[in-house]
């Protein structure tokens, strides 16, 4: 078949453990995108020399220094996402995808993107699982319509329509763009078919974890999340490992920031249509709960 036009566009970090296994992942395609912009955010390794190599040998490879941001925070990463894109004016695609440097994926796995693409011309932004050690989310309770920001594809008019990435320093920028794409009408969608694969490391030790469970409550209240989802969230959390602990820490920073006025970084039209969805899955959940509790009598 006759596939749509993609391009890449990669920020990356001294990525030096893990880029090359995403370089072969993508050279190794039997779709290969028309570009592929690799921004090497102020590397201090050997990531710049790894990518020289195969840019030496793949011509549709562009490395693109970016010195290092003096600020870093999650919104370096839309900066350096930002210089990537300027470079792609001059190319003509259908499909934009983010791809971070520490993924690998079969060689079928852009193939199979650009067919939800094709199939459906309401589909704005298309991902997969990723996997860390050999696990994922459980699809039967994690919206299938959001999309991971580890490999975000966007159909062209949809990425435009949004107007691309926005810089939000505390995180959520991966899920401002998805949220903001079905706000303005297009279909996103997770397909459990696929999947890719995540090196990186997550931090192991017992603070990091825990710490980021409190981080992940200050982000669920500044991108605008309902407080009942909230506590609903916090009870389903406190029933998985760390147990307990997890989800008041999770409550516990969603009313820190509440607490502390932080600001929050989206517009009052997309919380109060984040507002709505989750409500929405609340009361459709609750529907269900209903059915069966009815069915087992």
């Amino acid at each position: 078949m006759s596939y749509k036009k993609y391009v890449l566009i990669t920020p990356a970090r001294n990525e030096e453990s893990y880029i090359e296994k995403t370089i072969q992942s993508v050279i190794s395609q039997t779709v290969l995108p028309e570009k592929w912009v690799i921004v090497s955010d102020g590397s201090t390794d050997r990531t710049d020399e790894i990518v020289k190599k195969y840019a030496e040998k793949y011509k549709f490879i562009y490395l693109l220094r970016r010195e290092a941001d003096t600020s870093r925070n999650f919104g370096s990463k839309v900066y350096a996402f930002n210089e990537g894109y300027e470079k792609m004016s001059a190319i003509e695609y259908d499909v934009i995808v983010n791809l971070d440097a520490d993924i690998t994926f079969e060689k079928d796995y852009f193939a199979f993107l650009l067919e939800k693409f094709e199939e459906n011309q309401s589909l704005g932004v298309a991902g997969t699982p990723f996997m860390e050690e050999e696990s994922h989310y459980d699809y039967r309770y994690t919206n299938i319509e959001h999309v991971s920001g580890a490999c975000q594809a966007f159909r062209r008019e949809c990425f435009d329509k949004i107007g691309g990435y926005r810089p939000i320093k505390g995180g959520g920028i991966d899920w401002s763009a998805v949220t903001t794409a079905r706000m303005k009408g297009w279909q996103t969608r997770t397909f459990t078919e696929k999947e890719c694969h995540h090196h990186r490391s997550i931090g192991t030790s017992k603070n990091s974890k825990l710490l980021s469970w409190f981080n992940h409550g200050k982000k669920d209240y500044f991108l605008g999340g309902h407080p009942l989802w909230q506590i609903f969230r916090t009870v389903y959390k406190m029933g998985e490992k760390p147990y307990v602990l997890g989800g008041f820490l999770l409550l516990f920073g969603y009313l820190w920031a509440m607490l502390s006025q932080i600001e929050r970084p989206v517009s009052k039209e997309l919380m109060a249509f984040h507002r709505e969805e989750q409500m929405t899955r609340l009361k459709k959940f609750f529907l269900e709960l209903k059915k069966h509790y009815l069915h087992q009598r």
